[in-house]
């Protein structure tokens, strides 16, 4: 039978362990619904930008600007890989960095393309380093709150290296937020940005709900490259949402676990317990009938 004391020490450790489950699950959970109001801000900014380019497409314009339209032949091309800084969130990490070293792999061994990998997280970084991938750049500024202007910096940079020729693509892996219950781990092609006009709405509707000054051109030349730095900055909010509520779930988990633990081990004490003192009882009948004797 286990010793009795030892059992109890060890309930006692768990125990303390519980809170802190608990309480990384409560924070977890204030900061998932920050960052999930700051995503869907984001997704509705997103959407009202694409939105005005296939207005622009209707009021009877050519729409084409260098983000918009696909290199003849890639050669060169970016993989952005979004992490977190921090452990205890399940498989957030782990997925985002198979997903990105099975793309790195298409893009190098089977496409033939020259690929340089940047990487977000501490975690990222660790992990590409043990797969003995070669990174660029790293980025660890990043929080369940990421800053517009720390975002801007970085699709700035890609922004420089694409019209450059530097580079024909980007990539961007990242763990999407569908719903609470749905995250998934995805590769998203942010550059070139594709037709964003496609679902233009024939008939020149937009002639009638906007008047463009200077021009519709030259506006355009603002929009297109705002829309890209929008789509990185979701790209980095959706990464965030997923973060902590991965995070939720596996404190949630853990904390489920460490009172499963305790009544188990409960049970096991209280055996003990009482075999302890059956025992001691035993001991003083026999002392008394051996004084008896």
């Amino acid at each position: 039978m286990a010793n009795a004391r030892k059992l109890d020490k060890r309930r006692k450790s768990i125990r303390n362990i519980r809170k802190i489950t608990r309480t990384m699950e409560l924070i977890a959970t204030a900061r998932f619904k920050k960052a999930m109001e700051r995503a869907a801000a984001a997704t509705d900014y997103t959407r009202r930008i694409t939105e005005i380019v296939s207005d622009l497409a209707a009021a009877g314009l050519e729409v084409s600007h260098p983000l918009l339209e696909p290199r003849a032949e890639t050669k060169n091309a970016a993989l952005l890989v979004l992490t977190a800084n921090r452990g205890l969130c399940g498989g957030y990490n782990g997925n985002a960095l198979r997903l990105a070293a099975q793309r790195r792999t298409e893009l190098v061994d089977q496409q033939q393309i020259n690929t340089i990998v940047d990487v977000s997280g501490k975690r990222g970084i660790s992990g590409l380093k043990f797969r003995k991938i070669p990174v660029e750049q790293t980025f660890t500024q990043f929080d369940d709150q990421p800053k517009y202007e720390q975002v801007e910096s970085i699709a700035n940079a890609y922004l420089e290296k694409y019209v450059a020729g530097e580079i024909d693509r980007l990539d961007v892996v990242y763990t999407r937020f569908v719903s609470v219950s749905r995250q998934e781990a995805v590769v998203e092609t942010l550059l070139p940005l594709g037709k964003l006009a496609g679902d233009a709405k024939p008939g020149g509707e937009a002639a009638t709900m906007y008047e463009f000054l200077p021009s519709a051109a030259s506006i355009l030349e603002e929009v297109v490259p705002t829309s890209f730095k929008v789509k990185l900055f979701k790209c980095f909010l959706d990464a965030a949402v997923s973060e902590q509520i991965a995070r939720m779930v596996a404190m949630k988990n853990a904390t489920k676990s460490a009172s499963d633990m305790i009544k188990s081990l409960s049970l096991t004490y209280n055996r003990a317990r009482q075999s302890q003192i059956t025992g001691e009882i035993m001991e003083v009948i026999g002392g008394v009938e051996a004084l008896k004797g």
